[in-house]
């Protein structure tokens, strides 16, 4: 099976250069999908890298500069310094991020609807795991 270019078909998934290999790469993290949630929930307004990380439990300062470096480079985000001691730097979607948010609240949603069903097959899965090992 070979890829097809972009704009004469749908793209080879297991391309390194197809469309949506490419982009599940860039944002395929939790913490991606979690910065562009709280950006849109701000949407029009800017929200304070300080802020980002008090409504994202658990993320690291130099994972959620990381992740809006990358948000910033692909043009989903944008970043403005304010040239105060310490500076302060604020984020807010493009209009192109605004449009990815649509497709990581279906995922969410899917999420929600679903995670359950998953949890109680890996439970299945683990107990089949354990009942299998030698005594």
């Amino acid at each position: 099976m070979t890829s097809q270019p972009a704009s004469r078909g749908r793209g080879d998934l297991f391309d390194p250069e197809c469309p949506t290999r490419r982009l599940l790469d860039r944002i395929g993290t939790k913490w991606t999908s979690m910065a562009v949630k709280v950006l849109a929930e701000a949407a029009p307004h800017e929200v304070r890298f300080a802020e980002l990380r008090r409504r994202m439990p658990g993320v690291s300062q130099k994972m959620l500069s990381v992740t809006l470096h990358s948000l910033t480079r692909d043009g989903l985000a944008t970043r403005r310094v304010e040239p105060t001691v310490p500076p302060r730097v604020h984020y807010r979607l493009t209009d192109l991020g605004s449009s990815l948010e649509v497709p990581l609240a279906a995922l969410r949603d899917w999420a929600e609807e679903h995670m359950a069903q998953i949890d109680h097959a890996n439970a299945i899965s683990d107990a089949e795991a354990e009942a299998d090992k030698p005594a």
